[in-house]
């Protein structure tokens, strides 16, 4: 048995206890994603992609300590007018992210993956509605679920192709695991975050 001198013990232990939040800080590092409050403390801003994230989902409001409210769930179609509209009234660019921007939010690094209910407080889990098809990376979800396979059989057998069939698709993110699907069907409903790019205010 090695034995150490009573101070070298002690470095030992205090190493042996902050090795997960050190493997921690060096997992958010490699992510390539710094998240932190906006001065007011109503924006989650994304320090590396120069984005500003409301801290609520939209139907939610920020009452300077939580969320509150009944998030929205609209079809795609809705969402976009929904972005639209804030847009307007805001005078500020507020859009639909792209998926690979929404995904940047989902810590990957926590004991339980999603968004940190820190700088989130009050998010429902779940599919979220995404912008465009411009997907770093590839997808994440599984292609080979459901919904592919169906399109795949009715192409087969005449039916809808599968051209036709994304026309009415849609990208979505789930801010539990960070996984892409490309085929969510444009008149669900989905919850949805809006962002635009932060300049300082």
């Amino acid at each position: 048995m090695t034995h150490f001198p009573p101070r070298h013990r002690l470095a030992l232990v205090l190493a042996c206890l902050l090795a997960p939040f050190a493997v921690q800080a060096q997992a958010a590092a490699d992510s390539g994603v710094a998240l932190a409050l906006s001065p007011d403390g109503s924006l989650v801003v994304d320090t590396r992609a120069k984005l500003a994230w409301p801290r609520c989902v939209e139907g939610m409001q920020w009452n300077g300590k939580t969320c509150t409210g009944t998030p929205l769930e609209l079809d795609y179609a809705q969402a976009q007018a929904h972005a639209q509209a804030r847009w307007k009234a805001e005078n500020q660019p507020w859009r639909l992210p792209r998926a690979a921007e929404l995904r940047r939010l989902v810590d990957k690094s926590a004991r339980t993956p999603g968004l940190d209910a820190r700088l989130f407080p009050a998010a429902p889990s779940g599919w979220h509605w995404a912008a465009n098809t411009n997907v770093q990376g590839g997808l994440a979800g599984n292609q080979y679920n459901y919904g592919n396979v169906e399109r795949a059989q009715r192409q087969g057998q005449g039916g809808e192709s599968l051209d036709s069939t994304r026309v009415n698709q849609r990208y979505a993110v789930d801010l539990e695991t960070g996984d892409i699907r490309s085929d969510a069907a444009k008149y669900s409903k989905l919850h949805f975050r809006l962002v635009r790019t932060y300049t300082s205010e």
